[in-house]
């Protein structure tokens, strides 16, 4: 195989970008089994108390995550996430106002790979998210098993990131006033095995918990369709039916997560590696959908507002598709 190196002539922005988006992707696969053998490791050292500490510690805050976790705003505005926000560009684009007197559930659609285009929107201040929704703080659910990681549970907290979970999920909408987002990455870990290039499969079909619970606090919905999503990796042809998608699944179903089996460019050359092709990424946020606070909805009322939900978002995807290069024959396809 041809490798394609990078010049040796690089400019310094595309060096950090490359650095920052490098340092992304080792926090999202890497870390947290970093930060768990690091905590057993230090007990074994003359270091030990730094782990007994931190357990103690852990103790007394185990449950903040579950409270809405504790973001660190200085740690979002960072000038370093410019660069990665740079590195594919990633941009944010607003289609209507969102009164800060009501909560919202975004629905974030696709998943892709890594959610690439979810956390640098919602997690930092790159894309100019407070700018243009003022009075609105974001969020973002994650798999309530990366909250169990030593040290790494707290990284993320930092970024705003929260379990999950259903309780996890609703203390925002519940606990903490109004102007507030909570970002669901509705088809998850299983919509991952999906992220092809080219492809525009989105596992809304059966997935109704996340309208569920906002009818059930009055959050207004809001469907969010990031293009170029899943452009920034590819992987191992794993068509439904064949043996490596039934092992991908069956391990999910056990772990909780998936394991695309994916690759792009490497660091110092284009050719195979990790890291994510230099591709946009561009995240429309829809219209709010207006729910009605009910506790105990009907079966009835579920479906008919989870149908109203994809119709949205399947005419969200539609008015923009042609801008950002899918070809006008091209319709979301509903798993």
């Amino acid at each position: 195989m041809r490798v394609d190196f990078a010049p040796l002539d690089v400019p310094l922005q595309r060096r950090l970008q490359t650095a920052t988006v490098l340092q992304w992707v080792y926090s999202f696969l890497g870390l947290a089994p970093t930060c768990i053998f690091l905590f057993f490791y230090l007990l074994f050292t003359r270091y030990w108390l730094i782990s007994v500490l931190y357990a103690t510690w852990w103790y007394f805050d185990y449950d903040t995550p579950t409270r809405g976790g504790r973001r660190a705003p200085f740690m979002c505005g960072l000038k370093f996430w410019g660069y990665m926000r740079d590195y594919f560009p990633v941009k944010l684009v607003k289609t209507a106002d969102l009164d800060p007197r009501h909560n919202y559930v975004f629905g974030f659609h696709p998943h892709g790979v890594l959610v690439a285009g979810a956390f640098t929107n919602f997690c930092t201040y790159a894309t100019g998210f407070r700018q243009l929704f003022p009075g609105i703080t974001s969020y973002m659910l994650m798999l309530p098993l990366w909250f169990r990681a030593p040290f790494f549970r707290d990284y993320i907290m930092c970024a705003g990131l929260i379990p999950s979970d259903k309780e996890s999920a609703s203390y925002p909408l519940s606990r903490k006033g109004t102007g507030n987002a909570v970002v669901i990455a509705v088809g998850g870990a299983p919509e991952a095995l999906d992220a092809h290039p080219g492809t525009y499969n989105v596992m809304m079909a059966k997935r109704k918990g996340f309208i569920k619970m906002a009818m059930e606090h009055g959050a207004h919905l809001v469907p969010v369709f990031s293009f170029g999503e899943n452009e920034l990796f590819d992987q191992v042809d794993n068509t439904r039916g064949t043996w490596l998608r039934w092992t991908q699944e069956r391990l999910q179903s056990i772990m909780g997560i998936s394991l695309p089996l994916f690759h792009a460019r490497g660091i110092f050359q284009y050719s195979f590696g990790l890291m994510p092709y230099r591709k946009p990424i561009n995240t429309i946020v829809g219209r709010p959908i207006k729910v009605e606070r009910n506790i105990k909805p009907t079966v009835e009322e579920l479906d008919a507002l989870h149908q109203l939900y994809m119709d949205e978002l399947s005419s969200l995807f539609e008015e923009h598709k042609v801008n950002y290069g899918v070809d006008k024959d091209t319709h979301l396809n509903f798993v």
